[in-house]
This record gives structure tokens, sequence and C-alpha cells, in this order.
């Protein structure tokens, strides 16, 4: 089951949303210009470590680049190859503009980048002593991914369903398509070895849990929860007034 589209729509313009994907592009073609070594370097440099987090691994001097602090957030605009940045970027695409409007650019900027904290340490808290580097947007997404469930969970997801060799496409309430994606990772993080690296499993459900959590701290005060299907299509008419 990937989710391609919704059929939620957006007030203004997503300038926050598209900011954030534009420079996770540019950071991702400045990675591959380095080559795999150089790559490798800087996925050091400004991933997030978290033995070198918590204070119990050093970094070898020549790779220290910024304060381990400041990792949790350069770390967010990482990532590991063109299928990583991709998934994310879609997934932002989709679903980011709407919450966009629910909060306003300055306070989805700033929940953005604390569903992007919480997930970080979600991950290192698990997994304290690994010395790999952590990178991706993936943990700040989920938190977008969180509050949406909360805002639009009957909005319509144009979903791609794959069942064996046979593919077809299924427009599923946002509350299926989101509530199995977080049982999925949820699962995954369950039975994954973090010591191993991999994907940071414990880093979605962290930036989900937390983007749940926040929602109501950031939205606006005339945005409710549990919007019902319709809802956004309603104010849309609304907003256009009887000549459009």
């Amino acid at each position: 089951m990937f989710p391609i589209a919704d059929d939620n729509p957006h007030f203004g313009t997503p300038v926050v949303t598209w900011s954030i994907i534009a420079i996770c592009v540019l950071v991702f073609f400045w990675q591959v210009s380095l080559g795999s070594n150089g790559g490798q370097v800087a996925a050091y440099q400004f991933g997030m470590i978290p033995a070198r987090l918590f204070g119990t691994a050093t970094l070898d001097p020549t790779l220290v680049a910024i304060p381990a602090w400041a990792t949790v957030f350069t770390s967010m605009f990482m990532h590991g190859g063109w299928l990583h940045l991709g998934f994310n970027m879609l997934f932002l695409w989709i679903f980011g503009d709407n919450i966009e409007d629910s909060m306003g650019h300055g306070r989805y900027l700033a929940f953005y980048l604390l569903c992007g904290v919480a997930a970080a340490l979600a991950q290192a808290v698990i997994d304290p002593g690994s010395t790999i580097p952590m990178v991706g947007a993936s943990g700040a997404i989920s938190g977008v991914l969180g509050a949406y469930l909360l805002l639009h969970p009957q909005a319509t997801v144009r979903t791609v369903i794959f069942l064996g060799v046979f593919v077809t496409m299924m427009h599923l309430p946002a509350l299926i398509v989101l509530g199995l994606w977080f049982l999925l990772q949820l699962a995954s993080a369950a039975f994954s070895d973090t010591g191993e690296g991999g994907v940071a499993f414990w880093a979605h459900v962290g930036g989900f849990v937390a983007g749940m959590a926040l929602v109501p701290l950031f939205k606006k005060r005339n945005v409710p929860l549990f919007q019902p299907a319709r809802y956004r299509a309603f104010q849309m008419e609304r907003r256009r007034g009887p000549w459009g």
C-alpha cells in the first residue's frame, strides 16, 4: 500500500513545505557531488550519532564540523540515497500542505523541527551506544503524518495497492492509510535490530507520536481536530464565495 496523492484541498501556498523539499534536494545533490567517500564523511559530520550526542563516544577531530546537538537538525535535511529522498519528499508533498494550512507558516516550521528532534531522540534513546550516523527527514515527516491523522482522518488518499503481481489504485480514508502505516512502523521497530543500522523505525514512531501530541498546540484556534471528509472543500467554497 503506497499513497501517491490526497484529495484534500489547501488554501494558501505551502512555502515552508516547498522550501524544505527544495533544501533536502539541494543538500542531496551536494552529498552526491562529494562522491561515495566524501558522502560518507559528510554523514559523519552532519548526521546524528547517538553515542556522540550523549557524550559516550567522540568523533575523530578531523570529522568534527559542528557541535553534536546541532546534528539533530542538520541530519533532517540529509538522505542516504535516491529512494530514501524520493519517498520522503513524496510523503511531505502529499501531506505537508494541509498541515501548513492548519498552522500557518511559522508555527508549521517550528512544529516540523520539533517533530524531527523528537524522532531523533526516540531513536537515540533506544540505541544510545550507536556510532552509526542517522540521516533523513522521515522522523520529522512522520510528525506531519501524525498531525494529518488527527486533523483529517476522513480525507481521501489515492493509494496504490500491490497484490502480488497485480497492482490497483484505491481511494482510502487517511485513517486507514496512515493508521496502517504507523502500525507497520511500530511492528518493524519492535522486531528491528537497532545495532545494525538501516531504517530508523523508532524515529518514525517517535516523530508520529510527537506530531499527534503537538498538533493541538500548534494548529490555529479555528481549525478543529477530526475534520469531516467534506470540511476542507466546504471551507474552500466559502472562501471563493458565490461568484467563484
